[in-house]
């Protein structure tokens, strides 16, 4: 029995015999073989596997991002490699390479944290497109093989302001962690929504904590020193549910009422609003069907089929008791 004929039967050529095909099924079976995925990949010209690039996955949004990946992946017939960057540039472009040279058949950079502002920062996730397709979860970045699958919250930020504004709050302390691509549209939403109200965002409370790893008591004693100085704000729109918390930690530090005294609204929509007492209002950013889009994109690009190369997905905004907002109209 030839290499060639065994070498057919495991990659399911039907230029065997039935009768062959069982007896080197026995064989294989008696001698518990395994075949090598690597050489098979090889052979075939695919490894079916996708490298997924996560900032941090002890992070609980990005934890979901990545398990809903890897189940959607499995679903597809790819395997994973998971690799945990960090924040810092060297170590991205470090363990981006890392995954190249595993042979994947495409990326998946998890989040927004990779899309750089400045360009320069860019240049490796531009090389890597060159190699395999590069799909963006909740970033954006323009090019060949380069495809973006996020969610515009931009709008969504926008929209929660103007909802704010219309249920009588004058002040919206705007309260963020990171000026990642999706940090950058959220505070730039937040500002619109002043301005479709004929105003300008309140100076000062537009607040950064510096930190992407916090506790909700960091986030309470930010916004109790704040308060301390004379800052006077009537409702908190926070960029990440667990920021909101803080806020309602601050909330009951300072004997505020929610939502009388204080509305506030986060974002992600993640089981952390829910546990919340109050509920919190948040706006669901929809990483499931994100997450499902970003897959069947990327299957779809990888059999020769069309992919839409900036894909945003609508926001919703999930109202529960850290709010009192009217209806829309």
């Amino acid at each position: 029995m030839s290499i060639a004929t065994v070498s057919r039967v495991i990659n399911g050529s039907d230029r065997v015999s039935p009768r062959t095909r069982q007896k080197v099924l026995r064989v294989i079976e008696e001698n518990g073989y395994t075949p090598n995925a690597f050489a098979r990949g090889l052979g075939l010209n695919t490894m079916h596997t996708i490298g997924l690039l996560c900032a941090d996955a002890a992070d609980p949004y990005l934890a979901q991002a990545v398990n809903d990946l890897e189940r959607r992946l499995r679903q597809s017939g790819y395997d994973s490699l998971l690799c945990c960057t960090g924040y810092e540039q060297e170590t991205k472009e470090k363990y981006l390479s890392l995954l190249l040279s595993k042979r994947v058949d495409g990326l998946v950079l998890v989040g927004s944290h990779f899309v750089e502002s400045e360009e320069a920062g860019n240049a490796y996730i531009r090389r890597a497109a060159q190699e395999v397709p590069v799909m963006l979860l909740g970033g954006a970045l323009a090019g060949q093989n380069l495809y973006a699958v996020r969610c515009d919250e931009r709008a969504a930020m926008r929209g929660a302001v103007r909802r704010l504004l219309a249920s009588g709050r004058q002040n919206v302390l705007y309260l963020y962690n990171s000026m990642s691509f999706s940090g950058r549209n959220k505070l730039a939403g937040y500002r619109e929504g002043y301005a479709d109200a004929g105003r300008s965002a309140p100076e000062g409370l537009a607040l950064m904590l510096d930190a992407y790893r916090f506790d909700v008591a960091q986030v309470r004693e930010l916004l109790a020193r704040k308060w301390d100085a004379g800052a006077r704000f009537d409702a908190v729109l926070a960029a990440d549910d667990r920021l909101a918390v803080g806020a309602a930690k601050f909330a009951k530090l300072r004997g505020l009422r929610i939502p009388q005294d204080l509305s506030i609204i986060g974002c992600n929509n993640s089981p952390i609003a829910r546990y919340c007492d109050p509920e919190l209002t948040s706006i669901d950013n929809r990483l499931g069907d994100l997450c499902a889009a970003c897959v069947d994109g990327l299957m779809a690009v990888l059999e020769g089929k069309p992919c839409p190369a900036d894909a945003a997905l609508p926001a919703a905004l999930v109202e529960r008791e850290s709010t009192d907002l009217p209806k829309e109209e």
